[in-house]
């Protein structure tokens, strides 16, 4: 079953006007599928290469523009499957759309950094970053409707939203178990050169317990065994392989927010249950507000991203008062309250006061669905 990916369209909007487009995002959230998906649209104009095989690596490794001609032939469409395994793949790049202009590449990677770091300064004004994340809850109301989806809320929050899960939820914990240890540490240990797996297993065990609490990196570093510094990059280098991201505060005080802690969330929660082994049901744990918390966060940032919405996102806390989220686009805050059960809550007055003209919102199980599937209006107006 092919589940329509919502930033399909806009990639096609971005096809051929002279720019590489990079496709990035986590192991198994469905980048081949969505780039085979566009080949299907020049069926007999197209060439993929899939870098996960040690001769395309080969061919692509190191090459001339003159032979890079003889391998793409007359082909208009070229598509360069997880393109972080090729060596020195951004002169590759550059060397291709330089030289052919008429042809349209599109990479993927599993890893930002190899693919918006690594290569920026040869592709610098040559390409688009597009991200691919799990599944978003707009996305499988394609195949399920909403009172369906409203039934299936505790089991998303167990097992979270990669593709295959959703797609084959009997197999759910096997496939989180190869996506949580298989894929995102084999790609960790090739990219990155770690050599102590069983510091990362920690630290990951260790941000999946302390999920939607600010973090410090001395408390990880004493949990760990490693000083901060380690934490701290391993900590960078997980956000780049897709598996965690931070929440800064919001604080008009820049040099403040920089000294401030960090919450840490996980992209899918199915992911974080499967570094802490936990999959029970909800009614039998005692971590679903958190749950909760990180899974409305994560759809939030899916919804507004898939449709180009480009928002800060930050929690706020002062004076013991906390809003699990707040959002910053045109000049505007909108506030989050993310409550499980039902319950009437009001804004802080000091928050009220600090920022007047900000909208504040509760999400609750209840309304989940309006807010995080809803319409077009919703997304430019919550």
């Amino acid at each position: 079953m092919i589940v329509e990916r919502i930033i399909f369209k806009r990639i096609e909007q971005y096809l051929f006007k002279g720019k590489i487009i990079a496709i990035y995002g986590a192991r198994q959230v469905g980048k081949t599928t969505l780039v085979k998906e566009l080949i299907k649209k020049f069926p007999e104009d197209a060439i993929y290469l899939n870098c996960d095989e040690p001769d395309v690596r080969a061919l692509l490794s190191n090459k001339t523009s003159t032979e890079l001609k003889f391998i793409l032939g007359n082909k208009r469409l070229v598509v360069i499957d997880e393109a972080q395994r090729v060596k020195d793949i951004g002169l590759t790049l550059k060397l291709m759309v330089d030289n052919f202009p008429e042809k349209q590449i599109v990479v993927t990677g599993s890893s930002s950094f190899d693919l918006t770091g690594e290569i920026e300064e040869s592709l610098t004004g040559r390409k688009i970053d597009f991200i691919l994340f799990p599944f978003s809850l707009e996305e499988i109301s394609q195949i399920y409707s909403p009172l369906e989806i409203k039934r299936l809320l505790p089991r998303f929050l167990v097992f979270g939203m990669y593709p295959e899960v959703v797609l084959k939820p009997e197999l759910s914990q096997e496939i989180l178990r190869s996506i949580a240890y298989s894929y995102a540490f084999k790609d960790i240990f090739k990219l990155y050169q770690i050599r102590n797996p069983e510091v990362l297993e920690k630290l990951l065990q260790a941000l999946s317990l302390q999920l939607g609490n600010e973090v410090s990196y001395n408390e990880l570093a004493g949990l760990t065994g490693v000083d901060k510094n380690t934490v701290a990059n391993y900590l960078r280098i997980l956000e780049q392989a897709f598996i965690i991201f931070k929440l800064p505060p919001l604080s008009r005080n820049l040099r403040n927010e920089l000294k401030k802690l960090r919450k840490v969330f996980f992209y899918d929660v199915g992911v974080r249950n499967a570094y802490i082994n936990n999959f029970n049901p909800i009614h039998l744990r005692d971590d679903v507000g958190k749950l909760w918390e990180n899974f409305v966060i994560t759809e939030r940032m899916k919804i507004l991203y898939n449709h180009g919405i480009y928002t800060n996102f930050y929690f706020w806390r002062r004076a013991k008062k906390e809003i699990d989220l707040i959002e910053e686009r045109g000049g505007k805050l909108y506030a989050y309250e993310i409550k499980w059960k039902k319950r009437k809550v009001r804004p802080p007055e000091v928050f009220k006061k600090a920022y007047p003209n900000s909208e504040f919102f509760v999400i609750t199980q209840e309304n989940f669905f309006e807010i995080l599937v809803g319409s077009s209006k919703i997304y430019c107006t919550l």
